[in-house]
């Protein structure tokens, strides 16, 4: 039996990654902000499920403890959950929204998992986006974008921050049994830029949604790299594209220095440290 644990999995990618994940020998876990819609997916596809609100670290702690205490293994980590938001918006821990619930609350919940999902060689699988290349610009002395803060930048910053994780759990964990990959799953049209006060609003809920990704072909490729082997259907560290093939983003997630920094000014801000 697989124990597949998938965030922002009541809606939209994470929803449809679900009802195809779901089956004979999967232990399918989702976690959503809404109870309503959380728990409608959760019945219709024979999932379990836990609440948590990514801007609000307590409760991404306290959904880390339900999850160990719950569950003796956990074979697939699926940091799915994120949004835009018009911002800048300081949540009750003192980050920016976008920054907290797209890269920090990830991170945290990864980091108090890290040494269940170790014990049983675990893949982490993180939802990354284009938008990293196409939109961040990365500030180590400001990863919030406080500082030069616009939707767009925000949300590539977080997407570039997730890509960067990968990287630096690659190459913290992979020699000891960890994979962890993140992609891009397309220009979805899913609720995620529903706050968005910007041109991606208009894309993602106007007239140019009809020519986005669907769910169903979001969800696909969610599933298809939590159902992958690593080293087989794809390559731990690496991103990877909505074609489900390797793909370049921004320069500095291919400097070791960025990738390390990062994540050690990750770890201060939210005061842990890693094994």
């Amino acid at each position: 039996m697989r124990t597949i644990v998938i965030t922002g999995g009541s809606d939209g990618i994470g929803a449809a990654a679900a009802e195809q994940l779901a089956g004979p020998g999967v232990r399918l876990v989702l976690v959503g902000r809404s109870p309503e819609k959380t728990r409608a997916v959760a019945g219709r596809v024979g999932a379990e499920y836990h609440l948590a609100d990514f801007s609000r670290l307590d409760e991404v702690r306290a959904l880390a403890d339900a999850l160990l205490e719950q569950y003796p293994r956990i074979d697939v980590l699926a940091n799915n959950a994120g949004g835009m938001f018009p911002g800048p918006e300081r949540t009750q821990d003192g980050f920016e929204r976008t920054f907290q619930v797209n890269h920090l609350a990830p991170y945290l919940l990864t980091h108090q998992l890290i040494d269940r999902l170790l014990e049983s060689n675990a893949t982490v699988v993180n939802t990354a986006s284009i938008a990293a290349r196409l939109y961040s610009r990365l500030d180590l002395e400001d990863l919030g974008a406080w500082g030069s803060f616009t939707p767009t930048r925000a949300y590539g910053n977080a997407k570039l921050a997730n890509i960067l994780f990968t990287k630096g759990l690659h190459e913290r964990y992979h020699a000891s049994g960890l994979s962890a990959v993140a992609f891009h799953p397309g220009v979805v049209a899913t609720s995620f830029a529903a706050g968005a006060d910007n041109y991606f609003r208009w894309l993602y809920h106007g007239a140019a949604a009809r020519f986005l990704t669907s769910p169903a072909q979001g969800g696909a490729t969610l599933a298809h790299f939590v159902t992958g082997q690593p080293g087989t259907d794809w390559d731990s560290g690496e991103f990877y594209g909505s074609n489900r093939k390797p793909a370049r983003t921004d320069r500095s997630a291919y400097d070791p220095w960025v990738i390390h920094e990062h994540w050690e000014r990750s770890a201060r801000l939210l005061g842990v440290r890693w094994p």
